[in-house]
C-alpha cells in the first residue's frame, strides 16, 4: 500500500508511505478518495490529516506512472480521476490540516495547499516548492486553481510557480504557504489534532458552512475549469519524447 490510515479521537490520519519519497500514485488517490467520502458521510469524524513516513510528506505524482502510461485515452482516464480527487480534498466539508513532516514538492505540496491549514516542521533542510515548469509540465484546473487560492496572491503565484525553486519552512511562513511551524513530528501531529478540533467543534459546527462560502467561487472555477479543459494536452505533454526523457531522468535520480 502506498499509503495507511488511522482514526484518532474521530479524526483520520492518512499517511503517505510510499518508498523513500512517497509519490503520490494512482492507489494514493483512491485512498484520498475514500478517506473525504468517510469524512463527509460519517457524522462523528471531525476531520482529516495527511501527513508522510520519514522524510517526505511527497516529491509529488508518481513519475513511474507519468513515464509508463499505455494509450491516449489512459493517460485522459488518469488525469480526469486526479481533477476528480483534488477537487473533492478541496472541498472536502470539514477541517483537512496538512502535517507538513518534510519535504514536500509538486503535488506534495499541491495536496497541502488543498487543505484548510498547513503545519509544517521547522527544519532547514526541509524543501518545498513547485518544480514542475523546469521539467516540461504545466497545471491542470484543478491544480492550478487550488495553488491560486493557497498562496492568496499573484506575487506568490508568480513566485512560486513560474520560478520553480525550492524553498524552505521560514521562507514558506514567512509567505504564508504555510500557516504555523513546529519544532519535531511528535509536536506536529498533536498540533494538527487541535487544529482539527478547533476548527469543527463549535455548536452546529458552522465551519462546515463558513468553508463552503469561503471556497464555492474557487470549487465553481476549478469545475468550469475542466469541463473546458483539452485533455489533448496532457496527451501531447506525456507523449513528448523530450519530456519523458526528462521525467525518467528525475526518477532516476530522486530513486
Amino acid at each position: 500500500m502506498s499509503y495507511e490510515y488511522t482514526v484518532e479521537n474521530d479524526i483520520i490520519i492518512f499517511k503517505l508511505k510510499n518508498g523513500r519519497t512517497n509519490p503520490i500514485s494512482t492507489e494514493t488517490l483512491q485512498g484520498l478518495n475514500e478517506v473525504v467520502d468517510r469524512v463527509n458521510q460519517e457524522e462523528q469524524l471531525k476531520g482529516i490529516i495527511i501527513t508522510g513516513e520519514g522524510r517526505y510528506l511527497s516529491s509529488g505524482f508518481d513519475l513511474q506512472t507519468f513515464t509508463t502510461f499505455e494509450s491516449p485515452q489512459a493517460i485522459i482516464e488518469w488525469f480526469e480521476f486526479e481533477e476528480e480527487v483534488l477537487y473533492k480534498l478541496f472541498t472536502c466539508s470539514k477541517p483537512v490540516v496538512a502535517a507538513i513532516n518534510g519535504h514536500a514538492t509538486a503535488a506534495g505540496l499541491i495536496v497541502s495547499m488543498a487543505c484548510d491549514y498547513r503545519i509544517c516542521v521547522n527544519h532547514p533542510k526541509i524543501k518545498l516548492g513547485m518544480t514542475e515548469i523546469k521539467i516540461g509540465l504545466s497545471l491542470t484546473p484543478a491544480e492550478a486553481e487550488i495553488m491560486r487560492f493557497g498562496l492568496d496572491s499573484d506575487t506568490n503565484y508568480r513566485d512560486v510557480i513560474f520560478v520553480g525553486e525550492l524553498f524552505d519552512p521560514v521562507w514558506a511562513l514567512e509567505h504564508r504557504v504555510v500557516d504555523e511551524l513546529v519544532d519535531n513530528v511528535d509536536e506536529l501531529l498533536e498540533k494538527a489534532k487541535a487544529k482539527v478540533s478547533a476548527l469543527i467543534d463549535t455548536p452546529g459546527r458552522p465551519f462546515i458552512l463558513l468553508k463552503d462560502m469561503q471556497k464555492r467561487h474557487a470549487a465553481r472555477a476549478i469545475q468550469e475549469g475542466i469541463q473546458a479543459y483539452d485533455f489533448q494536452l496532457l496527451v501531447d505533454t506525456f507523449t513528448n519524447e523530450s519530456v519523458i526523457a526528462t521525467l525518467r531522468s528525475v526518477l532516476q535520480a530522486i530513486s
